[in-house]
């Protein structure tokens, strides 16, 4: 035999070892499918105007919320997360970009009355189309709030599926919007379906977990459930419609003293939906690699909700206005009963989820900031400056201590407070640390020169 030959012969024998011994040390899931099933699916529930005072798990005597509580008893409760912004449309352009909301041109609500043709810019990178591009299943049930013309529908802006309401609030029964417009979308047709709206949101995200369960298409979700209640109307499950189509005016009104218990009943039944998605993860043998966000998108209104000993209330940049629930779930990965007290914004969950998922952020003006090595590792996140702004009135955090300004008989005021010692702004510290307000002042107005630069207001 030639000694080329017994050369190849060699070769081929060492080949065929080495790949049996790799094959004999191979992880059962290293396929490529397998790997993508390690990515978590992610859920994300928000309540809209859910105050922190609210939930069981976060003081309330009033209101029983089973499903949550039992969320945070098994994850991480937060006591420090706030909405980048203290009412609807704002704190959805943070949550969906990473970024202050006024890079967006988004500081005030897109209302259904003076604000028909704009929206999200589809320029922007949604937290739905980051996920797109790790390989996530997108889909989001419930309130849009970011457009009303169909160019800005959800299915343009990364999601796969979408049902639900792009107003800041629908009829809970008959599905019309304040100007009398019926406001019920499967993908981007309007659609007249019937049924309560939190029974509809929930139903629709429990079948797309079971649709797209990842364990059986090999493809990871991301689920964006965007809960209405308790916003107004104030309906219940089986109360009758109180606008109809051709009039956003309430052809009914609920008396007052049955105001407290249909609220209660809407936060109750939004509890029994989660309740129920929970269980279908359960069901569906996905709970253990799933994430579960759970958060408000502002504070509770004044008139009928609980913010507990927070300031003031939704559209304030006082702590009643964007400190709200934050609960998170990870099973394996998050201790059970964790409780938090880092600072966490809605801006975050971008940066946060595509980290979960193994990928790399490259958004520009990017401010969100990740934090799964907090949630994974029990790290603390780099120290940094906030900030709130809304109809004139603006607010900066750095570390405990907290600047409110605003323009008062044409003079400037600026309120300093301790949140470690005066969680409720009771105590104006202003006149004793001016040098503190100077730079604070300093601050905001340099971030108000480069979150605006170049951007055109869509809503403010």
């Amino acid at each position: 035999m030639k000694i080329d030959q017994i050369k190849s012969i060699a070769c081929i024998l060492i080949f065929t070892f080495l790949s049996i011994s790799c094959k004999e040390n191979k992880p059962k899931n290293s396929s490529i499918g397998s790997e993508k099933s390690i990515q978590p699916n992610i859920v994300l529930i928000m309540a809209d105007d859910l105050g922190y005072g609210e939930l069981s798990c976060y003081g309330s005597k009033k209101i029983n919320t089973p499903n949550i509580d039992a969320l945070a008893a098994g994850g991480m409760k937060l006591t420090d997360f706030h909405s980048n912004g203290p009412v609807c449309s704002p704190t959805r352009a943070a949550l969906l970009t990473g970024k202050y909301q006024q890079r967006t041109g988004v500081e005030g609500v897109i209302t259904a009355k003076s604000h028909r043709e704009v929206g999200l810019s589809l320029e922007e990178v949604t937290i739905a189309e980051a996920l797109v591009k790790q390989g996530y299943h997108t889909g989001m049930f419930g309130k849009w709030h970011m457009g009303y013309a169909e160019e800005y529908n959800p299915i343009h802006q990364g999601f796969n599926e979408f049902v639900g309401f792009v107003s800041g609030n629908v009829d809970y029964h008959s599905h019309v919007d304040q100007e009398g417009y019926l406001d019920w979308w499967k993908g981007n047709k309007v659609d007249d379906e019937k049924g309560y709206t939190t029974d509809l949101i929930t139903n629709y995200g429990a079948e797309f977990i079971k649709r797209n369960n990842s364990e059986k298409t090999g493809k990871p979700f991301f689920l964006y459930l965007s809960q209405e209640a308790p916003h107004y109307p104030i309906q219940g499950r089986h109360d009758k419609p109180v606008r109809k189509v051709g009039s956003g005016k309430f052809i009914r009104k609920v008396p007052k003293d049955s105001v407290q218990t249909i609220y209660t009943e809407m936060i109750e039944t939004m509890d029994e939906g989660i309740g129920q998605v929970i269980q279908t993860l359960k069901d569906e043998g996905l709970y253990e690699n799933t994430i579960i966000v759970f958060c408000s998108d502002n504070g509770a209104a004044g008139s009928r909700g609980d913010n507990g000993v927070l300031r003031a209330a939704k559209a304030s940049v006082y702590e009643g206005g964007h400190r709200v629930p934050g609960i998170i779930s990870y099973p394996n990965k998050i201790k059970a009963g964790t409780v938090n007290g880092t600072t966490i914004m809605s801006m975050d969950f971008l940066p946060t989820f595509v980290d979960l998922a193994g990928g790399k952020t490259d958004i520009e003006n990017l401010d969100g900031i990740s934090f799964k090595n907090m949630l994974v590792n029990e790290e603390s996140l780099p120290e940094r400056d906030l900030f709130w702004s809304f109809k004139g009135r603006t607010a900066m955090r750095s570390g405990k201590w907290k600047l409110v300004t605003f323009i008062k008989d044409e003079q400037e005021v600026a309120q300093l407070f301790d949140l470690e010692a005066d969680l409720s702004e009771k105590n104006d510290l202003s006149d004793s640390a001016p040098e503190r307000v100077k730079d604070m002042q300093d601050k905001i107005e340099k971030w108000k020169n480069d979150v605006w630069e170049g951007v055109v207001p869509v809503a403010n």
